[in-house]
């Protein structure tokens, strides 16, 4: 591929005795003359007691202007570059920088050490450096500049490379098609752009005789700018990359060190990265085209022909190879984005304003789900090449494990690739990593467009291990963004009657249906899915698999499929220690008597809003967590944590985040309460109520309600009946006396008054025993008594009886509290009633340990009798700075109103299902807080308690959270985080709808 000769012009010939005379007239230099191999000129290694330098006689057909546009350009370099390992020109005594003589032009330049590069033994770092000296001299020579360097019809200057196309009819018959393709990729993708590209002088001739190698295997040198021209700067590389992929074994991995050492030293703008190795292409078709049509005057130049022997291999490589894969490999290769497009088209999949809708009937992010490797010796794989035998094992792992599908990964790299299509000529490294997810679920299920869109194409590639049938779908990256495309391969047959190439698709609208292993390539059920940001040209088809050394630019051509699916990041990995794992552990190291919930024990990793993440995945809609009051992890909370970074520290200090709490937490309720007490749990807040009731009163007798729960401490059991007359419990103190829970489904009346009268009742019985009553306790609304809304105004009936007693009313806001109602802040708000003390805790924080006591001036005065009231970690810098966050994100979020709103939706819901499904016997509650009992017949009221656990373990496996409560546990209860909104409802109330089907 060496630039061909000037046949007609004979080589200088210059004896010694010439040669010895020019030296010393014109550099007064004497020494020994050695010729050196070139092939046009008369060249010669002078070798003097000092030193060692070439002598260049030229062809007498050489151009003196030429000659001087090369001193020209050494010149400049050794100006802009000293240190690059070009020659120096020496200039004669006179300054001069060259001499004619004998009708030749004469030279002196300095002899640059080191070995030929074609002896060299090729490696990353040999051409690496090749690519850094080839930047640097382009970086010295911007700017330069020559009249001479402008060679109209000079062939082997790739802008004019359509000049040699007429002589593609001298190329051998077997390549000439071949060639031809060259030629019209060039005119058609190459010239329409190089009035873009820049322009510049360049060496364009880096082949293995003129480059120098070191000691250290480094290209060190550059020789030779006989072939010097003005042309687009990308040539310089495109010329250097030609000689060196001949022959190579592997065109990335050798292609690879040298663009990126050229870019570093010279960055190459996109749009030449995007011709390189098109212009590769040319050099190597102009080199075939000459040497063929020189064969035509020189037939006995044995040399023409053979020269271009790896030159044809290279292109038929090449031309089997996607060009705009090597495009987009390039400009990795350059430092650049392989595709330009990706990180707009990436940006937008992720963000808000991308709202896929779901592949399937099935919710895939709320479904049972196993991860299933295809890698070598993952469990599975002894059923490699037998998709049936696969498909019932896999059935089996899905029955175990409760899953409705299985997750092939993204990245993985696989050896089930057995066709020949995963094999390139480029390279022996075959393609096997994946490049889509794959979902394996049942044979015939329904496809639909996750986005809007358009068919590229509908094919079947009906190759074993191909796709099968194939749908690829365009869309676009909103208005004005960028396209790109979805596949959807191993699809049935039927799916190619569905939709047709050409016609728009909505999301959610069904584009297909997945095949069994008779139609989709040889495999078990699943659909391949995968996103492309380029499609290379190519229609009906696109690789599903890359080769691993290329992963770098194929995931930025084939990014995440995840982007659209959405799916929990721990759907992609397995769980060393799953439920079953750690329900060993925790039986060895936990108290027998913690409860845990769900016949299926869930193993919960994350959080998020109303959605909780278990260890597959799997989300889960929360309708039961009322402590995460604002929404799992909510940022703006998780934020407040930093305090930490700060301070956190106690009470006895003074700080402002601590006061500035407490005034905002006791401006929400009404006056006089306004004192705060801060503490670290609902059951120490509550234990605080009772000390200050028993200290302010100096009595300890307590009026409770029946089912009433209000902590784990020995004193709080004491006064609550839900723990102290069940099992295990040790029945009612005689200091506490028990008033009628006020249910209006189960008890005697609709109306207060004879619940209001049976406080009265519990009093006078305290008062009879000698036991005035110090306080009456009463959640504000009965959680543990079946989410009971007490009728109205029976709080404020029963605290004007406490009060007339000498009593405190103390209400229970431990979890009712902070808007979840809806229509007030607290649940005691449309009782008409202004506690004494109300108790705060649970939603408080968010899930950070924190609660509070809500009193009045004058009961905090009395309160402080002289013993001290201190909580170590109550009212903390942290805790009241997350305290803070709360209450900023229930207002700048209206999560007040969303509670009224979502609850109403609930409400409405179930009451609809109420009406269809004779086991529910009442819907109550208020905002999101909200009981649904269950009763085998509506006029006995006879508990469906067995029924309550099935249907909350039936949406449980359905991927929707609640529990049981009430005295016959048959009460559903319905109290999430306020982030819970009308997506949710739905998907509550549609699980709901299914388990009473099934139950």
């Amino acid at each position: 591929m060496t630039a061909v000769s000037v046949f007609d012009a004979p080589k200088p010939a210059l004896s010694q005795a010439q040669i010895a005379g020019i030296l010393h007239d014109h550099w007064g230099l004497s020494g020994s003359a050695t010729d050196l191999v070139s092939e046009r000129d008369q060249n010669l290694l002078i070798a003097t007691s000092a030193d060692r330098y070439v002598l260049k006689i030229a062809n007498r057909a050489e151009d003196a202007g030429f000659l001087a546009l090369q001193n020209a350009a050494l010149a400049h370099i050794a100006q802009t570059d000293p240190g690059l390992g070009v020659p120096r020109l020496i200039p004669t005594v006179a300054g001069e920088g060259m001499v004619q003589q004998a009708g030749h032009w004469i030279r002196l330049i300095s002899f640059l050490p080191g070995q030929v590069y074609a002896g060299a033994a090729p490696s990353p770092a040999l051409l690496g450096s090749l690519g850094a000296i080839l930047g640097r001299l382009s970086q010295a020579l911007r700017g330069f500049g020559h009249p001479a360097a402008h060679r109209p019809g000079f062939l082997w200057n790739l802008d004019e490379v359509m000049q040699v196309r007429p002589w593609l009819a001298d190329v051998q018959a077997d390549h000439r098609a071949m060639v031809g393709r060259v030629f019209d990729r060039y005119q058609f993708h190459v010239a329409p752009r190089l009035l873009c590209l820049r322009g510049a002088v360049i060496h364009q001739d880096a082949n293995d005789n003129n480059l120098l190698v070191d000691d250290k295997g480094r290209v060190s040198g550059i020789i030779d700018f006989g072939d010097m021209t003005y042309g687009r700067q990308i040539n310089e590389l495109a010329v250097a990359l030609a000689y060196a992929l001949l022959d190579c074994a592997d065109i990335y991995k050798t292609a690879l060190p040298l663009i990126a050492g050229y870019a570093a030293q010279f960055p190459l703008d996109p749009a030449e990265a995007e011709v390189l190795f098109d212009l590769v292409a040319a050099r190597l078709a102009a080199s075939v085209c000459i040497s063929s049509h020189r064969v035509n005057d020189h037939p006995d130049n044995d040399y023409l022909t053979i020269s271009q022997a790896p030159a044809l291999r290279l292109l038929h490589r090449m031309d089997q190879t996607n060009p705009a894969f090597l495009a987009a490999f390039a400009r990795h290769a350059a430092g650049l984005d392989p595709v330009a497009d990706h990180a707009a088209i990436t940006a937008w999949l992720a963000s808000p304003a991308c709202q896929p809708k779901g592949l399937f009937d099935i919710d895939l992010n709320r479904s049972g789900r196993l991860v299933l490797s295809l890698a070598p010796g993952a469990p599975g794989m002894e059923f490699t090449g037998d998709p049936v035998g696969h498909w019932t094992w896999l059935e089996q792992e899905f029955a175990r494990f409760d899953a409705r599908f299985a997750i092939g990964l993204y990245g993985e790299d696989r050896d089930v690739y057995k066709g020949p299509q995963f094999r390139s000529p480029a390279s022996p490294e075959a393609r096997s990593q994946h490049l889509g997810v794959d979902i394996f679920i049942r044979a015939g299920s329904r496809l639909y467009a996750p986005l809007p869109g358009r068919v590229l194409s509908v094919v079947d590639n009906a190759a074993p291990y191909d796709y099968g049938p194939t749908v690829i779908l365009e869309h676009q990256a909103g208005p004005d963004g960028p396209l790109f495309w979805t596949l959807y391969g191993h699809l049935s047959r039927e799916t190619l009657g569905t939709i047709t190439a050409g016609q728009p698709v909505e999301a959610g609208q069904l584009i297909g249906f997945i095949g069994d292993h008779t139609v989709n390539g040889g495999w078990s059920p699943h659909l391949h899915f995968q996103i492309m940001t380029d499609r290379l040209g190519l229609s009906g088809e696109f690789p599903g698999v890359g080769q691993p050394s290329l992963w770098p630019v194929w995931s930025k051509i084939v990014p995440d499929p995840n982007l659209i699916l959405r799916l929990a990041p721990e759907s992609y990995q397995i769980d060393p220690d799953p439920p079953e794992k750690l329900m060993l552990r925790r039986a060895k190291v936990l108290g027998p008597n913690l409860s845990i919930s769900y016949t299926k024990k869930l193993k919960m990793v994350r959080g998020s809003g109303a959605y909780l993440y278990d260890h597959t995945g799997r989300a889960y809609v929360d309708a039961v967590n009322n402590i995460a009051h604002v929404g799992h992890c909510h940022p703006q909370v998780v934020a407040a944590l930093d305090q930490a970074r700060t301070l956190n520290t106690n009470t006895r200090y003074l700080h402002n985040t601590i006061l500035d709490y407490a005034e905002r937490l006791g401006a929400l309720f009404p006056a006089p309460l306004s004192v705060v007490y801060l503490v670290t749990s609902g059951s120490e807040a509550n234990e605080l109520a009772l000390r200050i009731a028993r200290t302010v009163t100096g009595r300890r007798a307590i009026v409770t309600l029946d089912w009433g729960y209000h902590g784990h401490t020995n004193a709080l059991i004491d006064i609550s009946p839900y723990k102290f007359n069940r099992k295990g419990g040790g029945g009612k103190p005689a200091e506490v006396e028990i008033a009628m829970l006020p249910d209006p489904y189960r008890g005697p009346s609709k109306t207060a008054q004879v619940y209001i009268a049976s406080v009265a009742d519990q009093i006078a019985k305290l008062q009879t025993a000698g036991l005035p009553p110090a306080a009456m306790f009463a959640e504000a609304i009965s959680g543990c008594g079946g989410q009971v809304v007490f009728p109205d105004g029976y709080l404020a009936g029963a605290a004007r009886l406490i009060r007339a007693a000498g009593g405190l009313m103390i209400v229970d806001e431990v979890q009712t509290g902070f808007g979840r109602v809806g229509s007030h802040m607290w649940a005691h708000g449309p009782q008409g009633v202004i506690p004494d003390i109300v108790t705060l805790g649970k939603p408080i924080g968010n899930g950070h340990p924190m609660a509070a006591v809500i009193t009045t001036p004058d009961i905090a005065l009395a309160f402080a009798n002289g013993m001290e009231f201190f909580s170590s970690f109550g009212g903390n810098p942290v805790s009241t700075a997350v305290g803070m966050a709360v209450l900023d994100v229930i207002e700048a979020e209206g999560l007040q109103a969303r509670a009224l709103a979502t609850g109403t939706i609930l409400q409405t819901g179930l009451t609809a299902l109420q009406h269809t499904h004779p086991l529910i016997g009442d819907v109550r509650g208020q905002g999101l807080f909200l009981g649904v009992e269950l009763v085998r017949d509506r006029v006995t009221l006879d508990p469906a308690t067995a029924e309550a656990s099935a249907i909350a373990n039936h949406m449980r496996d359905n991927g929707v959270l609640i529990s049981t409560d009430g005295p016959f546990d048959n009460v559903l209860k319905i109290k999430p985080p306020l982030a819970f909104g009308e997506t949710e409802a739905a998907l509550l109330l549609d699980a709901f709808g299914a388990a009473l089907g099934a139950v």
